[in-house]
């Protein structure tokens, strides 16, 4: 009897070990994306493939993301003639099915499980700054059915948990963006600049306004510089990178205000939240680290050094207990991979991947 406990329990125990961790990561600087397998202790790259159509040019893959499915990856090439492309792969096969053009730089993206329907972010560099606009893609036959104008340079194109609305953030001008993921109209904007906040609190004051009125109005530079935007998994709250601030911004979604600013490290540049609603991770752009923190508190519980310099995406597992971070490097360096343990905040493995790794998408877990 006791040699039958003893031999469940040592199942169990390591039945963990047996769960293998897969995602894709795109590097930007090399038309390269890789399929990595994390199998609880070693981070492998198990596949490096070339993306793009134009061999002399270097196309620039920059936003990822895996339908709720599992059964296709997106990925958008930024640069193009000029406008950039969204490209559907195969995760069986990891083979290009059909593209479609979008707008000018298209970044990162997401598809809602309400509406089927993928939206991305077109960053647009080129140009004088003025308002950019989210691309809204039927991913299942590959058409590009609106574009909306949003704000300048709009970038972390995240969706609400129900899948009703997509959230976004102007760099340059400063905004958040609410979509209506149905309608496909912008419903709600809020500026993010310091100065909108109440001496007295932190909320923000009356210059939060339903949208309506003069998109081709001039643009002021933004001093928050907003990067990127990740709604709570269960409370009606945002978390956004303030990239140029150095902070973290809480807003309420329901009042439609910002309840808190959080200094933090130089440049945060991307944030995510783990499924179960506990951390907050951030990459720290500016001096190549992680951060994470307490939700219930919101005290910063740790920050760790990533292994190389300017940190850049995160892509958390569904059992949260990882945290994937693509690192670029600098220069001719490959880029990183970084894996961190959110329960021990421990740094577990790392893996090579192309130049300037950007662009990253939790796949999926298997035994």
């Amino acid at each position: 009897m006791r040699l039958l406990v003893f031999l469940t329990a040592f199942l169990i125990s390591n039945s963990s070990f047996s769960q293998n961790y897969y995602l894709y990561v795109a590097a930007e600087s090399d038309d390269m994306v890789s399929l990595l397998r994390f199998d609880g202790s070693e981070l492998i790259e198990e596949e490096r493939f070339e993306v793009g159509v134009m061999p002399t040019e270097i196309e620039g893959p920059h936003g990822i993301t895996v339908d709720p499915n599992g059964k296709y990856w997106y990925l958008s090439l930024a640069h193009g003639s000029p406008y950039g492309t969204l490209t559907k792969y195969s995760t069986e096969t990891n083979k290009p099915i059909s593209s479609t053009k979008l707008g000018l730089f298209p970044a990162t993206m997401q598809i809602s499980e309400a509406t089927g329907l993928l939206y991305c972010v077109n960053f647009n560099l080129h140009g004088e700054m003025k308002p950019s606009t989210v691309s809204v893609v039927d991913p299942e036959i590959m058409v590009e059915i609106k574009q909306i104008t949003t704000g300048a340079m709009p970038h972390g194109s995240r969706i609400s948990p129900d899948g009703l609305y997509q959230y976004s953030v102007a760099m340059m001008s400063g905004e958040l963006f609410e979509i209506d993921a149905i309608t496909l109209k912008v419903k709600r904007k809020l500026n993010l600049e310091k100065m909108n906040m109440m001496s007295s609190g932190n909320h923000q004051m009356n210059s939060n306004h339903q949208m309506g009125g003069n998109h081709s109005m001039k643009m002021s530079h933004s001093m928050v510089q907003p990067t990127w935007v990740i709604p709570h998994p269960s409370k009606k709250l945002a978390y956004i990178a303030g990239n140029g601030s150095d902070e973290i911004i809480e807003v309420n979604l329901d009042d439609w205000v910002i309840t808190n600013r959080i200094n933090v490290g130089k440049g945060p540049y991307n944030v995510e939240i783990s499924p179960n609603g506990k951390y907050l991770v951030a990459t720290l752009k500016g001096e190549g680290s992680t951060g994470i923190w307490d939700l219930e508190d919101l005290s910063i519980s740790k920050v760790l050094k990533n292994t190389t310099k300017v940190s850049h995406g995160i892509a958390i597992s569904p059992d949260s207990k990882y945290a994937f971070i693509s690192v670029e490097g600098i220069g001719g360096e490959p880029g990183k991979v970084d894996v961190i343990n959110l329960k021990d905040m421990s740094l577990e493995s790392s893996v090579n991947v192309g130049k300037q790794a950007g662009g990253i998408a939790f796949w999926k877990i298997s035994d």
